[in-house]
């Protein structure tokens, strides 16, 4: 998984995530009530939401859920989720960025942290890995949505920063400011993406051979399945015959 589907890689498998629509349906539900508490119910007027909601239609979720994690909001329903970020490394000097929505902040430290240790990676302190990121806009489109140079034609017109294309997608990167104003653009240009978000984008991305590999991809599957954790972002590259071996 290199070259073409860097993105894949830096966000890990998501075909893993298909075994667990359950856990995968219950974090989406938390950021969208998340969202929908920190500003407005209607996704037109609050982007935070507008992306939770699209992430949740591109996950397949039934619109009655993401209905009903709206409404938890409304009427003041759910827990009170605090934003943690927690940063670290694991096997092969990768850089691992953690995002969790948590109840309770000493659970998800220890969880965390257990996760890493576990795993032959270890917990860094705050800014110990984050420096090595820039914080983008994301908007990613299927590799139906057009060929290369039309994606990258289209995402300049509207604004963008990159554009990576390969046979897996594409990926849009934007500054974190204009994420919501470019995807309204490219909404016009070439329909609804899969997924918009704010991102960790590795300014150094780094080769995993394969006696690591096992031991990375087994770290971000664990830390995956932790209810807490919304979002693992890394600086690892996982060449494509590696990966082959390890499916």
């Amino acid at each position: 998984m290199a070259g073409h589907s860097k993105f894949k890689n830096i966000m890990h498998r998501k075909g893993a995530q298909d075994k667990k629509r359950s856990a995968m349906f219950s974090k989406l539900s938390r950021e969208i009530t998340v969202a929908a508490k920190m500003g407005t119910p209607d996704p037109d007027m609050n982007p935070r939401l507008r992306a939770a909601v699209m992430a949740a239609k591109a996950q397949s979720m039934p619109k009655d859920n993401i209905e009903r994690a709206i409404n938890k909001a409304s009427v003041g329903e759910g827990e009170n989720y605090e934003e943690l970020r927690y940063e670290g490394f694991g096997p092969g000097g990768v850089s691992l960025i953690v995002e969790a929505l948590t109840d309770n902040r000493n659970r998800t430290a220890t969880n965390v942290r257990t996760i890493f240790s576990k795993n032959g990676g270890n917990l860094g302190a705050s800014g110990s890995v984050s420096h090595g990121f820039s914080r983008l806009g994301l908007i990613s489109y299927p590799a139906s949505a057009g060929s290369a140079d039309q994606i990258f034609e289209a995402a300049i017109e509207a604004g963008a920063e990159d554009v990576e294309s390969g046979e897996d997608g594409h990926e849009i990167w934007t500054a974190q400011e204009d994420l919501h104003e470019v995807a309204r653009a490219l909404e016009k240009s070439l329909g609804e993406p899969e997924s918009t978000k704010l991102a960790w984008r590795p300014q150094t991305p780094v080769e995993v051979g394969e006696g690591d590999a096992g031991s990375l991809l087994k770290l971000i599957d664990s830390l995956d399945d932790d209810d807490d954790v919304q979002t693992v972002w890394g600086n690892y590259e996982v060449p494509d015959e590696i990966m082959e071996k390890l499916s």
